[in-house]
């Protein structure tokens, strides 16, 4: 799915949170979205995924309008992690994802359960409550359930939060796997540079409610003349001054 975000606006009574911003996520794409704690990466996400009202602007997927009539015919498509949303904990794990899935109107659930569970290596503790699982394991049932529905637009933020380096590597390997094998756009909210160095092919910077640079890694840590993205990251996020 193609995303075209055209001069998104947000107004909290008087602050601004979102300040005419606009960007593109071609179909396939991988674009990650970053900047500081409080720059506007959350609101933005939620605007896309049609929760929060836009002050202003646009957000087309796919040509359709997430705020307009075709709002439930996009949500069909589009799925979300984050490992700051939690699941009901006292619901197994098979139980949220038979939940989701069902709000999806999906049709042979059991076996996409049992499909999504043996691919995230779910299946020893399906039947376990959430809420007594770890960190880790939260977040790959966090994961399973985002892509329950086989999505064609995904929004990952922080995917990989908590994580340690080897179950973190497992995530961004099934991310890149999937992706691979499967028509899909993503959104990654994240501050793990060198997760998005890996995953992303173009970013855009956000500071204080407006986008302040964009570029493929690459071509922004040479721009700023720094040796990888975190460096980069650090220049932009403690600049005084705007860049284009």
């Amino acid at each position: 799915m193609k995303v075209e975000v055209k001069n998104l606006k947000k107004k909290f009574k008087k602050i601004e949170a979102v300040k005419d911003i606009s960007f593109q996520i071609n179909k396939n794409q991988t674009l990650g979205l970053l900047g500081p704690n409080g720059c506007g990466k959350t609101t933005s996400i939620g605007m896309m995924l049609g929760l929060i009202e836009p002050s202003g602007g646009s957000i087309l997927i796919d040509n359709k309008n997430i705020n307009k009539s075709e709002k439930n015919y996009l949500l069909e498509k589009i799925n979300f992690a984050s490992p700051y949303v939690e699941l009901p904990k006292k619901l197994t794990v098979r139980q949220n994802l038979e939940i989701y899935g069902r709000l999806y109107g999906l049709k042979n659930l059991s076996e996409r359960i049992d499909e999504i569970g043996e691919e995230l290596n779910l299946i020893t503790f399906l039947d376990k409550k959430t809420g007594e699982l770890s960190s880790g394991q939260k977040n790959r049932v966090s994961l399973a359930k985002s892509l329950i529905n086989k999505p064609k637009l995904l929004f990952l933020d922080e995917p990989t939060a908590s994580l340690d380096p080897d179950i973190g590597d497992f995530v961004r390997n099934y991310i890149e796997s999937y992706k691979s094998k499967n028509d899909l756009t993503i959104l990654l909210a994240s501050h793990n540079m060198s997760e998005v160095e890996r995953l992303c092919d173009k970013v855009i910077m956000m500071k204080e409610g407006k986008i302040v640079d964009r570029g493929t890694c690459k071509e922004l840590i040479d721009k700023h003349g720094r040796n990888n993205l975190e460096d980069t990251f650090l220049k932009i996020a403690r600049s005084k001054n705007e860049m284009a």
